[in-house]
């Protein structure tokens, strides 16, 4: 059995309009979601041993907020693979994972597509899942024990989540 968590980013900066997208920090209440979302992983047992993600700046900074509630990872890598990537990126950046439970942390419009593509049940019944919001995640499972063999439409709907709802 494998675990996905898939996060979008938490709330970034628009302050600043000469700052280059991939350097887009987060704003203050991105921050406080971002470690929300990690306390929110750790109470519902849904520990990460290995973390794919976009290195926009904004990534980077959701990671370290969501690592301040979880225990520690030792596999976490940033690669501009994952910047806007688009749900077949995301499905090959997966297929390459090792972890039991990997979370990989990325960008809209990619990451929503990606989610829903993957699981095979219905989505939940939230009305902010569609839209896919800033520090949103979804749990899924995959009855295999090779990310190699996961196809679109084979998860398993564990949880979905968003900041306004932890």
């Amino acid at each position: 059995m494998k675990r996905l968590i898939l996060v979008r980013h938490a709330k970034s900066s628009w302050e600043s309009s000469d700052v280059a997208d991939k350097d887009r920090p987060l704003n203050q209440r991105g921050i406080e979601a971002a470690a929300k979302l990690g306390t929110w992983l750790a109470k519902h047992g849904h520990q990460p041993d290995q973390v794919l993600s976009s290195s926009a700046a904004r990534c980077r900074q959701t990671w370290d907020g969501i690592a301040e509630g979880l225990g520690a990872v030792k596999d976490v890598s940033f690669t501009d693979f994952l910047y806007l990537a688009s749900p077949p990126e995301l499905l090959k950046a997966l297929k390459s994972a090792s972890g039991k439970t990997v979370l990989i942390l990325a960008h809209m419009p990619g990451v929503g597509e990606f989610v829903r593509d993957m699981r095979r049940d219905p989505p939940p019944m939230h009305d902010m899942f569609k839209k896919y919001p800033t520090g949103a995640a979804t749990v899924l499972e995959f009855r295999t024990d090779d990310w190699d063999d996961v196809q679109a439409g084979t998860g398993v709907f564990v949880e979905y989540v968003t900041p306004r709802d932890i």
